[in-house]
Formats: structure tokens, sequence, C-alpha cells
């Protein structure tokens, strides 16, 4: 399941507003027992229950595990996420009665059937979260007459098991047409199936949105240009869709970017380098796009970038040495392009890193020192023209979470120093494949 820091911090602080004023009052007994009337017609395993197993006619329900009440003693917060319910959530479910509920979270359960049509008697909802839960067929019409909703999160897996859960009546249009308070919406693994300037131009019917997450949502391409009207997005995440069209530079206009994530979407062209000077973007995926070009620019000062992942595309080019201003880099991964020239010495800046793969590029001279990066757990230079004698293990001090290192395929001459198997995560085991040479080193 996946959880934003914007809808968490909301949840967090909605609950925290919640639970300061409902310290002192009573659940009323009309909410109790509608409460363990849907409790009662679930299908659920209740030694796996950390909330549910303990709910008992005994106890005030606002103290129940996953119970929010108001002062007055109306239940306004659900959250059921997490709680081995298999089954028994319908169309005439107790919960629909429940009509001061504003928020509702029921994800990473296993309902196995259809979503219930009765949401729209929830009219107070701003949060309602039902992913990966086990829902398949049609999204009910239902949902989208909650006008006060926020936050919307209907992703699915089901379509691994070929029942997917589907967007197509309503489509997406008349799905979020009445949805204009939304700043969140995850609709990953839900069957859309729309054309580029269809899909965007609906979501310009959100002027609110802030969070966007469809992948693998048999969305086709272009991507269009007009998604750059959304000015407050930060999250945009649209891997794993038949995209197939340039990425328009107008994406390095979202002065609020945080997060985007464009693998596996059959990019192509040339990548704006504008975006990667984006001073708010944490994560940027656009692995396995293959026929997608690119030159990195000069990193600007005090980057926020944590994950820059551009594998199995056709970069090119050198690695700028401004690498070294992501202070706060933790994955690194460019394996698998066409990246050449020296590995700069600004590597050894990157205290926070973690995850380095280079492997499978044009690479050549030394392995700079990494002396810093004492959270690295994975190193991959393999299949470069890496050259000179492999470092003792002084080259790489304070790498104590060290758990896999793969040198093999460069040019290195002498053996591997006996030093490099003493490091502290010996422990775990390490791959050491750097006796293996590169074919043309003979």
């Amino acid at each position: 399941m996946r959880i934003t820091l914007v809808s968490l911090l909301s949840l967090i602080l909605s609950n925290w507003i919640y639970l300061s004023v409902h310290i002192s009052c009573q659940c009323l007994e009309d909410q109790k027992s509608l409460l363990l009337q849907f409790k009662n017609n679930l299908k659920l395993n209740l030694e796996s229950s950390k909330k549910l197993n303990f709910w008992n006619q005994r106890v005030d329900c606002c103290q129940w595990g996953g119970v929010t009440c108001d002062k007055e003693g109306h239940v306004i917060g659900l959250d059921l996420s997490s709680e081995s319910i298999s089954g028994g959530f319908e169309n005439s479910s107790s919960l629909f009665s429940l009509q001061n509920l504003q928020i509702l979270n029921l994800s990473a359960n296993n309902f196995n059937s259809v979503i219930p049509f009765g949401f729209n008697k929830l009219e107070k909802l701003t949060f309602l979260n039902l992913s990966y839960s086990g829902f398949r067929g049609q999204i009910p019409i239902e949902i989208s007459q909650l006008t006060r909703l926020v936050t919307l999160d209907i992703s699915s897996l089901t379509y691994l098991t070929g029942q997917e859960l589907k967007l197509e009546n309503p489509n997406l249009r008349k799905f979020v047409q009445n949805l204009t308070n939304i700043k969140q919406l995850f609709l990953d693994g839900v069957s859309i199936k729309a054309h580029g300037k269809e899909w965007s131009n609906v979501l310009l019917l959100l002027p609110n949105l802030q969070e966007l997450s469809m992948s693998h949502c048999n969305l086709l391409g272009p991507l269009d240009s007009s998604l750059a009207r959304h000015r407050n997005l930060s999250v945009i995440r649209l891997n794993q869709n038949n995209l197939s069209s340039a990425v328009p530079e107008t994406f390095a206009n979202f002065k609020n970017l945080t997060t985007l994530s464009l693998d596996y979407c059959g990019l192509m062209g040339t990548f704006p380098e504008k975006i990667f000077q984006v001073r708010t973007l944490s994560v940027i995926d656009i692995s396995y796009n293959t026929d997608l070009f690119g030159l990195f620019p000069d990193f600007p000062l005090n980057g926020s970038l944590r994950s820059l992942i551009v594998s199995n595309t056709n970069f090119s080019g050198a690695f700028p040495n401004s690498i070294g201003n992501m202070m706060q880099l933790s994955k690194l991964d460019l394996s698998n392009c066409k990246f050449n020239g020296t590995l700069p010495s600004s590597l050894s800046n990157l205290a926070e890193l973690s995850y380095l793969d280079l492997s499978s590029n044009g690479f050549t001279g030394s392995i700079p020192s990494l002396g810093l990066g004492r959270k690295l757990t994975h190193i991959d230079l393999s299949h470069n023209d890496l050259s000179g004698a492999i470092p003792s293990s002084s080259h790489f001090d304070g790498l104590q979470n060290l758990l896999s290192i793969d040198l093999g395929y460069n040019s290195f001459k002498g053996s591997v120093p006996s030093s490099l198997f003493i490091l502290p995560s010996m422990q775990v085991p390490i791959i050491y494949q750097a006796l293996y040479q590169h074919p043309s080193s003979g």
C-alpha cells in the first residue's frame, strides 16, 4: 500500500484533531450497534486482526481500535486497513448508515468482490482508501457523488489475476467531474483505456490536484502539455503505461514537483535537461525507456534528489562532477546506458548513498573513493572499462553496511586484495566478481 507524505500528514492531523475532541466523549448506542453489525457480517481471520478482534459490547466504541469519534459520540473515522478481511462487505452493509464518517480506510484486505454501491450515503467523506483490497469489476458511479473527497485511493492489483478493476461506465470523465476538491488521486492498476489528450483534459476538471498516481492503467499517449497547467502537482506517477511520446519540457514548470515516475512508458526523444534542475524533485525514475535519449546537466546546489533512476535508457555522455551537489541522494542507478568518461571524485560527497549501480556503461579510469558512503549496501560497477589496480579495503573505509559489490568485467590489473574480504559486512553474502576481466583486456 502506498502512503504519500501529504496524505499521511493529512490523516495524522485529522486523527489528532478528532482524538483531542473525543477523549471524554461516549459512543452513541446506535453507532456501536452499527459497527458491531458491520463486524459480524464480515468474513475475517480474528487471530490476525489487531482491531476488530477487540471490538465488544462492554467497551465504549470510541475506544475501539480504528474508530474515531467526534465530541457528540458520532463515528467520524474508521481505519480497518490490513485487518485480514476476506468478504462480507455488501450494498446493504450497516457501514453506509454511519453517515458522519469523514475518514474511511479499508485498504490491504481481500474482499474479493465488486465495490458496493452504497458509498453515496457517506456524504461527509473527505478521505476514502479502498486500495489493494481485492476489489474487481466496474467502479460504481456512486463514489463520484462524494463531492467532499480530498483523498481517493482505489489502487488495485487484481489485474494480475485477470479480474481488472475498471473505469469504463462510468469512464474517467464521468467519475471525476464532481470531485473538484480532490488533492490526491490514486488509481494504480485500474483499467482506464484512454488516449493522452482525453485523460489529460479530464484531469483539468480537478483544479486542486496535487498528487496523481495512475500507473498500469492502460493509458495511451502522447503525454499532453495540458498536464503542465496543474501548477500544484507534486507527485506524478504514470509508469507502466504505453505513452509512446516525448516528455514535454513544460514539466519543468512544476515548482512543487517531488516525484516523477515514468518508467516502462515507451518514452522517446530527448528528455528535457531542465527537469533535472527542478529543486524540489526528490525522485526521478525514467528507467526502461529504451528509445529515450538524454544528457545530464549540471545539478543545482543543495538539490533535494533522493532517488535518480535512468537505467536501461539511451542516456549518454559524461557524468558531471556536480552530482556531488545532491547531498541527499540515497539511490543512484544509471545501469545499462551509454555513459562514458571517468567517474567523478565528487561521488565521495554522497554520504546518504545506499544503492549505487553504474554497471554496463563505458566508464573508464579508476574507482573513486567512496569512503563517506557509510550507508552503502550495494555497489555494482561491472561491465565498464575501469582500469588500474583494484583498491584495497582502505579505499572503501567506512562501508560498514555493504552487502554486495560487483567489479567484474572491467580492465583491472592484478588480483583482488584479500583485505576486501574482511569488510565488516562479510556476515552477509557479498558477491565479488572482480577476477572476471573485461573482454578487451585479454
